[in-house]
């Protein structure tokens, strides 16, 4: 597996939660701290989300679950990791 790219969460103070899946209806398996860093290992689209970095459809693999890029900076508007 490649090495994964770095994120910053921003959510404005809540946590951001982790899912199973690419849509908000699958199961939260965890949170990543407001300001956390995350390591994303691949990225695929799922439901689509309006959050701090605006409206996308790309969730970021963090871990064991997913969440959704318009919450992390990364440094690009678009796909920096490999798909998933």
């Amino acid at each position: 597996m490649c090495n994964p790219y770095p994120g910053t969460v921003n959510t404005a103070g809540s946590p951001l939660t982790v899912r199973s899946g690419t849509n908000t209806s699958t199961t939260a398996i965890g949170s990543a701290p407001d300001g956390g860093t995350v390591r994303i290992t691949c990225q695929t689209r799922g439901q689509t989300i309006t959050g701090t970095y605006g409206t996308t459809s790309l969730w970021d693999k963090i871990g064991a679950g997913y969440v959704s890029d318009a919450y992390v900076y990364t440094g690009s508007d678009g796909q920096i990791a490999p798909s998933c």
